[in-house]
Parts: structure tokens; sequence; C-alpha cells
């Protein structure tokens, strides 16, 4: 006898959302977004996109936030405040 295959498509879970595609899912939603990243030197707001494909440097003292890779861009300095 098969296991039981029930699965309800119009509730899914959270985790089950997030590993879909981005216009796969029930409601679609980007997998990017702004960050503001407070800079440790100057103490300095600067908003940062999560897929950033440049180097973003601090508006005040000229220091690395953070580097582009192939998809989300890695913080190198800094911390982030807000998603």
């Amino acid at each position: 006898m098969p296991p039981n295959l029930a699965k309800d498509l119009l509730h899914p879970t959270p985790e089950e959302e997030k590993r879909r595609h981005k216009k796969k899912r029930l409601v679609q939603s980007p997998n990017s977004y702004f960050m503001d990243v407070k800079c440790p030197g100057c103490y300095k707001i600067t908003t940062v996109f999560s897929h950033a494909q440049t180097v973003v440097l601090c508006v005040g003292c000229s220091t690395v936030l953070c580097q582009p890779t192939g998809g989300k861009a890695r913080l190198t300095e800094g911390r982030p405040l807000l998603h």
C-alpha cells in the first residue's frame, strides 16, 4: 500500500514556500531585499541591496561594506540594522 500522499496545496508551510521559485509561489514575492548597514568606523547608515553586483562603500569613510558574490552580496564590515 503506498504512503499517504495527501498534501494541502492551499496552505503550504512557510518552509515549502521559501524553497519554491519566486514566480511559482502561492503569492509571488522576490528573494531580494534592501537592508540598512551601519559602518563600524563612522557609524553612518548606508542602504544596501541584498544582491548587489558592485562593491558598496561607506558614504563617510569609504570603507568597503559589502563584496559581490555570485548571488547575494557578502557583508564585510558593519552590521545590518533592518531587512
